[in-house]
């Protein structure tokens, strides 16, 4: 199998109603050096302000991004070429990040190549501690938090990392 770290930013709370602004991914292996950007213009009009703020963009540059369909044909495209086996895909909270990809993929690609499941890094975490409470974002990430989904996907993947180093039993 093949792991891979999402992250998305997005300009409201769930697809279709608002868009995908972009996400990143990362191949998790030791390296971390295998990384793909998409940015995609608006598949709706309504949007809020607050959460397109999180991502850093204007709605005037958010509206100058790329055709989701190229961009997700592309993404899908970059899993085949890195996979081994199948590729798992992790995140901080798949509940909303999952929910794009899914979306998009399915829309403009008729697949989702991650399946119908992601795994929550924290769940992870806590299960190993023994404690639903863990923290783990300020103990086992490296990369800073920036809402640059590739930096925050990377971070993610330093977690899975780090877990690994401390027993967790997966195959990067």
């Amino acid at each position: 199998m093949s792991w891979f770290s999402v992250d998305c930013e997005s300009d409201g709370p769930c697809p279709p109603l608002y868009s995908l602004v972009c996400f990143g991914a990362v191949k998790i292996d030791d390296k971390l050096d295998k990384t793909f950007y998409g940015q995609t213009e608006p598949i709706s009009n309504d949007y809020q302000s607050e959460a397109l703020a999180i991502s850093g963009f204007s709605r005037k540059e958010h509206n100058e991004f790329f055709d989701p369909e190229q961009v997700f044909k592309n993404f899908k495209y970059w899993i085949e070429e890195v996979t081994i086996d199948r590729p798992i895909m992790v995140s901080d909270n798949p509940a909303y990040d999952w929910q794009w990809i899914n979306y998009y993929f399915h829309k403009y690609t008729g697949s989702n190549p991650f399946g119908f499941s992601a795994r929550r890094i924290g769940d992870i975490y806590c299960g190993m501690m023994k404690d639903v409470k863990a923290p783990w974002k300020h103990k086992l990430r490296k990369t800073k938090h920036t809402h640059n989904p590739v930096d925050d996907a990377k971070g993610n993947a330093e977690a899975v990392l780090a877990m690994r180093d401390m027993g967790l039993k997966i195959k990067v």
